[in-house]
C-alpha cells in the first residue's frame, strides 16, 4: 500500500525554487533513503513531507490510511537540543503531545508505551536520567523512542547518525534496519552512501539530476555511479 506519493512535486522556500519535478511512492515496509549534493533540498524535502514547508508546487498524497501526525520524525540535533534539560522519561512522552490536544496529563496507556519504547531501545534503567547527560549515541536512542511514541507506522529520520562515531553510528543503523523488520516503513536523509546501499530498498537522488527507483536500479545507473565514485573520493 503506497502511504505517501509526491507527483511533480517542487520545493523550496519564498517561492525560491531548490528541486522540481518529484514523482516518487513510498510503500508501506519501504526503507527509503534520500540522498544527494549538499544543498539540493534533502532536509527541505523532509520538511515539506511532514507539512512544516508548504510545496511550491505538485502535490503529496497520503494514503493507506496514514495521518501526518502519525508520522514519527527524528530530526537532526542542534547544540540547544542537545544540552535539553529534561528527564528521558520527559523527552520519550513527549511524543505524544501532538494526540493529546488539550489533555492535560498523559495516560496509563501512554506511559506504558513510553517505557516500552524505552526498553526497546535499550534504555531500560535511564528514565530519570537527563537527557543532556547522555551521551550521542543514547541521545539518539531517546529521540527514536519519542518518535516511535508518535507512530510505529513510518518514521522520517534526518541524518541519523550525524556526530556520531563510527560504532555507534552502526548500532544506530541496527536499531532502525530492526524497527524496519518490524513493519516500519523509514524514510532517512543520509550522505552515507554505505548505509543507504546496505539498508534501503528504494533511492531517491535528488540534485541536477534526479532518480527514483531500487537500490540495485540506482548502483547501475549513471546517476547512481557518478555519485558514488565521486562520493568515495570526497569522503562524502
Amino acid at each position: 500500500m503506497t502511504q505517501i506519493e509526491c507527483k511533480n512535486l517542487s520545493i523550496g522556500y519564498d517561492n525560491a525554487v531548490v528541486c522540481e519535478n518529484m514523482n516518487f511512492k513510498v510503500e508501506r515496509g519501504d526503507y527509503f533513503a534520500i540522498v544527494g549534493e549538499n544543498g539540493a533540498g534533502k532536509s527541505t524535502l523532509m520538511k515539506t513531507l511532514l507539512g512544516l514547508i508548504r510545496p511550491i508546487s505538485g502535490e503529496i498524497v497520503i494514503g493507506d490510511g496514514l495521518k501526518r501526525k502519525e508520522i514519527g520524525y527524528l530530526p537532526q540535533q542542534t547544540a540547544a537540543q542537545k544540552d535539553f534539560p529534561a528527564s528521558v522519561c520527559e523527552v520519550v512522552l513527549s511524543g505524544f503531545l501532538a494526540a493529546t490536544g488539550l489533555r492535560p496529563f498523559y495516560s496509563k496507556e501512554e506511559k506504558a508505551k513510553a517505557k516500552s519504547n524505552i526498553e526497546k531501545m535499550g534504555l531500560s534503567g535511564f528514565e530519570k536520567r537527563c537527557y543532556r547527560e547522555l551521551s550521542g549515541g543514547q541521545q539518539q536512542r531517546v529521540l527514536l523512542a519519542r518518535a516511535l511514541c508518535a507512530t510505529k507506522k513510518i518514521m522520517l529520520l534526518d541524518e541519523p547518525v550525524s556526530g556520531l562515531d563510527p560504532k555507534v553510528a552502526a548500532e544506530t543503523y541496527d536499531i532502525v534496519e530492526k524497527l524496519n523488520r518490524e513493519g516500519t516503513t523509514i524514510i532517512t536523509v543520509t550522505h552515507d552512501l554505505g548505509s543507504a546501499i546496505k539498508y534501503a530498498n528504494k533511492i531517491l537522488h535528488i540534485g541536477s539530476e534526479i532518480f527514483y527507483g531500487s537500490k540495485y536500479d540506482y548502483m547501475m545507473s549513471n546517476i547512481g555511479k557518478n555519485f558514488i565514485y565521486h562520493g568515495e573520493n570526497r569522503n562524502v
